[in-house]
């Protein structure tokens, strides 16, 4: 069984979280630069075995696509591209994951200047984007 990959894609950087082999939980991996992504995921994806990438679905309150998913739809066909055949690519639900991000880092004890580091927010937002799906996945 491989890992499942979560995104939290972003116009300047993505924050990227993982699984562990059991797809248990789900864990930060990197924060990575827009434009550096595909490089970073080709590598990674030469070197663990990932069946199922998650794409944070940002939509608005009333569940409607918002203004950022316009920077995501050119994105997916390129990652389609580079996948190997029968990985899974599943777009989820991202609403509210940033405010509780910076949440998670508050009740975690961070200091107001660690919780200004934007790449940890943005793995963070990617970690809960990744464990909410696994919690949708098994309490069905």
């Amino acid at each position: 069984m491989g890992r499942i990959l979560a995104i939290d894609y972003g116009r300047r950087r993505c924050g990227l979280a993982v699984t562990d082999e059991l797809r248990l939980v789900g864990s930060p991996l990197e924060t990575v630069e827009t434009a550096r992504l595909l490089d970073y995921l080709k590598r990674y994806l030469e070197k663990n075995k990932v069946d199922i990438i998650i794409i944070g679905e940002p939509t608005t309150l009333k569940g409607e696509p918002s203004e950022s998913a316009r920077y995501i739809e050119p994105f997916i066909p390129r990652l389609r591209a580079l996948l190997p055949e029968g990985l899974e690519i599943v777009r989820y639900d991202e609403r509210f994951t940033s405010t509780l991000a910076h949440k998670a880092m508050i009740d975690g004890g961070l200091k107001k200047m660690a919780r200004r580091d934007k790449a940890l927010v943005d793995r963070t937002a990617a970690t809960i984007i990744l464990n909410d799906y696994l919690q949708s996945i098994y309490n069905k």
